[in-house]
C-alpha cells in the first residue's frame, strides 16, 4: 500500500485505529477524521483532523487530490427494549451510522474517482442478518447502511469497489459495557459457536483486505465476521 492515500473516518479508536495502525503499517498514507487524535499523535504518514460526522463541515480540501480508499467506522451501541426507544433515539442512530456515511462519502466521491480503482469499506452489524434482542434502533440504521452500500457498488463500478463488514461483539471502547464484567465477558464468548469475542485488529484486517488491491474481483458484498454466529 505505499504511495496510497486513505481516509479513515473514527479511526481514532476501536477498529478504526487498527485499522490505521496497519494502513501506516503497509506504507500507506492516512487521513483520519474523528473527534480526538490522542492515539494518533506519534505515527508517521498519518494526519489527525477534528471532525464530528453529525455535524455538516469536512476538510475535503485538506485531503489530498486522489484517494485510495475510505473506511467510515463510526457506530452505535443502543441497546434497549424496543417500547424503551423513543424516535430521537432512532434519529441518533440514524445520523451517525447512515447520514454521516452519505454526506462523508458525497464529499470525497470525485477524489475517489480520480483514484480510478478505490475502495470504501462500510461497517454493519450480524443483528442486521440475524434478529437479536434489544437491537431494533442499530439494527435499522445497520440495515440502511447495506442497503446504501450495495446501492453505491451498482452506481459506482467500476471505479469504484463498496463492501461492508458485518462484526459481532468486538472488545472496543464503544462495546465496553457489554464487557465490564469477568461474567459478561463468559456470557458474551459462550453465545458465539468459537466461544469468543473478536478484538477489533482481527475485524480491521479484513477491512485491510477489502481497501488493497488483492479483493479486487470483490464489491457488492456484506461479509460476516462473527465467529460463526450468523449462520451456525
Amino acid at each position: 500500500m505505499e504511495d496510497k492515500n486513505y481516509l479513515v473516518v473514527g479511526g481514532s479508536s476501536g477498529i478504526g485505529l487498527a485499522l490505521v495502525e496497519q494502513l501506516q503499517a503497509g506504507g500507506a498514507s492516512v487521513w483520519v477524521w474523528s473527534r480526538t487524535g490522542d492515539a494518533l499523535q506519534q505515527m508517521d504518514r498519518v494526519h489527525h483532523q477534528a471532525v464530528d460526522v453529525e455535524g455538516d463541515e469536512f476538510p475535503v480540501s485538506d485531503l489530498p487530490d486522489q484517494l485510495d480508499g475510505v473506511a467510515y467506522c463510526p457506530g452505535t451501541i443502543n441497546l434497549k427494549p424496543f417500547r424503551s426507544l423513543d424516535p430521537a433515539q432512532f434519529q441518533t442512530d440514524w445520523h451517525i451510522n447512515v447520514l454521516g456515511a452519505v454526506k462523508v462519502l458525497q464529499a470525497v466521491e470525485k477524489k475517489l474517482k480520480k483514484a480510478g480503482t478505490a475502495s470504501v469499506v462500510l461497517f454493519s452489524t450480524v443483528a442486521v442478518g440475524r434478529g437479536m434482542p434489544f437491537h431494533a434502533s442499530v439494527a435499522a440504521a445497520k440495515g440502511a447502511i447495506e442497503g446504501l452500500g450495495r446501492s453505491l457498488a451498482a452506481e459506482w463500478a467500476p471505479r469504484i469497489r463498496v463492501n461492508i463488514v458485518a462484526p459481532s461483539l468486538t472488545d472496543t471502547p464503544l462495546a465496553e459495557r457489554l464487557l465490564s464484567s469477568e461474567e459478561r465477558k463468559k456470557s458474551a464468548a459462550e453465545r458465539h459457536p468459537l466461544k469468543r469475542y473478536a478484538q477489533p485488529q482481527e475485524i480491521a484486517k479484513l477491512a485491510l483486505y477489502l481497501l488493497g488491491p488483492d479483493s479486487q474481483w470483490i464489491t457488492g458484498q456484506v461479509m460476516g465476521i462473527d465467529g460463526g454466529l450468523s449462520t451456525i
